[in-house]
């Protein structure tokens, strides 16, 4: 598993056959119970915070906001609080690109070089739709020398997208653009600045222009600071501590000794990184958002109210990503479950994680919330969190949970 903040423990199909449990529907005050006993169980087992909010398109939204005990002298958990989505941010930018397509300003066919010139290395060679499906043949930035200083927080510094492509390698093993898909925050660094170009607007004025004003989403923003916005609640985010963070991370990325967020120390070997600056994430990873927000974005995209018809159908055609659940469209996740096969993304940002998925027809909707990203990479958490997003996503389509998974 790779060391990658921006996309989060994405939910992984499973094969098992689904039994309801004795006297279980699929919506019902045992199911609705038993899925805040896995939210509570996920809590306590390394998620530490977590918000589920379940929307089968009846007008009555199941909310579920569970923690561990020792997190509430930091805050009391809401479903309404604010959250970084991290990279769910990549569909609402594909949904911007692919209006600016259904309105001939932009090609997918185009070069990167034709709107980007010497900014990104093969660009002459990389078209817009290698970017928004990762195709492009780029590597990703996060772990570069030069910049996980900065992903952790122990280093304060405003990155440009600019820099940041600056600095982004090739794929390792090399790959040529348009032949496998390897996932990159820096496709998305060029699509914000290829949209700024095409539009002469900020990505913030176009979000809120585009996608935010228009659907009334009231408590969504792009963070251009480390502050939040001060008449809202946010979810206190946290993640291990050094030590532990190089333990569960052992066998997958072999870390630096000492490499470990900044922000003031909390229990259970856990650091509060809620101040840790998300800018540089942009275009890629930088919104802030509510369940209940995003939840109205990615059902009015998927349910066709964003894009023409043909810009949907371009959304939803995927390449392989076997990593992802199944497969990779333009800035969208299709992800086959037990349950049946949702759209959406996975989000993750240092303290945040969150799975964002709808029915085909955007009329159903989940959000599963954790209040860290590393944590639920330790073996136990991440069966306990795997475990909840999977009941949620059964509830969401109407079917009866998985009997197997924990605290059933």
């Amino acid at each position: 598993m790779a060391l990658a903040t921006c996309v989060g423990a994405a939910l992984v199909s499973c094969s098992d056959e689904v039994e309801p449990a004795a006297g279980q529907s699929a919506a019902s005050p045992a199911a609705d119970a038993r899925l805040a006993r896995l939210a509570q169980q996920a809590a306590v087992t390394g998620s530490l915070g977590v918000i589920v909010r379940v929307d089968s398109g009846d007008g009555k939204p199941v909310e579920i906001a569970k923690q561990a005990a020792w997190t509430k002298d930091d805050h009391t958990l809401a479903v309404g609080d604010q959250f970084r989505v991290g990279s769910n941010t990549k569909t609402l930018t594909a949904t911007l690109v692919l209006q600016q397509v259904a309105e001939n300003k932009i090609s997918l066919d185009d070069t990167v070089e034709k709107w980007l010139p010497g900014a990104v290395q093969g660009g002459k060679d990389i078209t817009v739709r290698m970017l928004l499906n990762h195709t492009s043949g780029l590597g990703d930035f996060l772990l570069t020398p030069e910049f996980l200083p900065s992903l952790t927080g122990q280093e304060k510094r405003t990155w440009t997208p600019e820099e940041l492509l600056a600095i982004t390698p090739g794929q390792d093993p090399p790959a040529e653009p348009g032949e496998t898909y390897s996932y990159s925050n820096a496709n998305y660094e060029a699509l914000g600045l290829i949209l700024e170009k095409a539009t002469g607007s900020s990505l913030a004025e176009l979000i809120k222009e585009k996608i935010t004003g228009p659907l009334k989403m009231k408590d969504s923003y792009l963070a251009t600071d480390a502050d939040w916005d001060t008449g809202q609640q946010h979810v206190t985010g946290y993640e291990p501590n050094a030590e532990r963070l190089k333990k569960i991370l052992s066998g997958t990325v072999d870390l630096p000794d000492g490499v470990g967020f900044a922000g003031p120390e909390r229990p259970d070997d856990n650091v509060d990184t809620s101040a840790i600056d998300p800018t540089w994430s942009w275009a890629a990873g930088g919104m802030v958002s509510t369940a209940a927000d995003w939840q109205t974005f990615l059902t009015a995209l998927n349910s066709g109210e964003l894009l023409p018809k043909a810009q949907m159908k371009q959304m939803r055609t995927t390449v392989d990503a076997p990593e992802e659940g199944g497969g990779y469209g333009l800035g969208l996740m299709k992800v086959d479950t037990a349950c049946g096969t949702v759209w959406g993304h996975t989000g993750g940002l240092p303290g945040y994680s969150s799975e964002i998925y709808t029915d085909a027809t955007g009329t159903r909707s989940v959000a599963v919330f954790s209040s860290t990203n590393f944590g639920i990479k330790d073996k136990v958490a991440a069966t306990a969190n795997k475990a909840l997003v999977e009941a949620a996503t059964c509830q969401m389509l109407g079917k009866p949970q998985p009997s197997d998974s924990p605290a059933g």
